[in-house]
């Protein structure tokens, strides 16, 4: 199985990293066609276009005007290792084996809106660009029409060279749209995770981020390859509950 996650706000460019490898990202001459449109924009703009703080707009004008391809390398991180939101504390790249981080590298895509799509061990510079961004750019109204079929091109790409039979999806809804779904080849399994709450399950929206990411690590350290062995996946005490689960939404309960 090929597994998609969502990128996270919060960056970390300062933890020690162990590994060293690092990729350059698939679209970067993309990226940097976005960087053009980027580097226009005043703070003011970055702060009416992301709904975000007058620091955080600084702060984030200030990273785009110094996004240069190629990036430097001293001051690019791997993604897998860059991202710190919730998904990526139930990830926990910095964890992984060396030869879990390769097959990572093959069997887990993250995707973005600057990048499109990286591969854990992809440097990257620091941003902030969600993909339901409407910046205005030469191919469309919005980043969706930005990427346009090229993200679902190339996961099935990696699709036919792992020979996954299907696609894990622990993205957002947000970034799942960026993947244009009559052009991906490839059944889509989208996991549900529910917690106890007042008597009854429901979605617990933090607690489901860190399940995705605890699901996408434990799929890399099992390799798991099957809907079968999917279902045997109990990280931070969820279990999977065949009644209320279909083929393309499995369910996993805890409490």
């Amino acid at each position: 199985m090929l597994i998609l996650l969502s990128p996270s706000k919060r960056l970390d460019y300062d933890s020690p990293i162990k590994s060293k490898i690092k990729t350059t990202p698939e679209l970067i001459d993309a990226s940097a066609e976005l960087a053009i449109e980027l580097k226009k924009l005043s703070a003011k703009d970055i702060r009416s276009l992301m709904g975000i703080s007058d620091e955080l707009a600084a702060l984030n004008r200030e990273r785009f005007q110094d996004w240069k391809s190629p990036m430097p390398d001293v001051d690019t991180r791997q993604a897998a290792l860059a991202f710190k939101g919730d998904v990526y504390f139930g990830l926990e790249a910095e964890t992984l084996t060396a030869k879990q981080l390769e097959y990572a590298q093959d069997h887990l895509r993250i995707l973005s809106g600057l990048y499109g799509i990286l591969r854990p061990l992809d440097g990257i510079l620091p941003y902030r660009l969600e993909m339901g961004t409407k910046l205005k750019n030469k191919r469309g109204k919005d980043l969706y029409q930005f990427w346009g079929t090229r993200l679902a091109e190339l996961i099935n790409e990696q699709l036919g060279v792992t020979g996954s039979k299907f696609v894990l999806n622990c993205a957002s809804n947000e970034y799942f749209k960026a993947v244009d779904k009559k052009t991906l080849a490839a059944d889509v399994v989208s996991p549900v995770f529910k917690d106890k709450t007042k008597g009854e399950y429901k979605i617990v929206t933090v607690y489901a981020k860190k399940a995705r990411g605890t699901m996408a690590a434990w799929v890399i350290r099992k390799k798991a390859k099957t809907m079968k062995k999917l279902q045997q996946f109990d990280g931070d005490g969820y279990r999977y509950d065949e009644a209320s689960s279909t083929e393309s939404k499995p369910v996993f309960l805890r409490g």
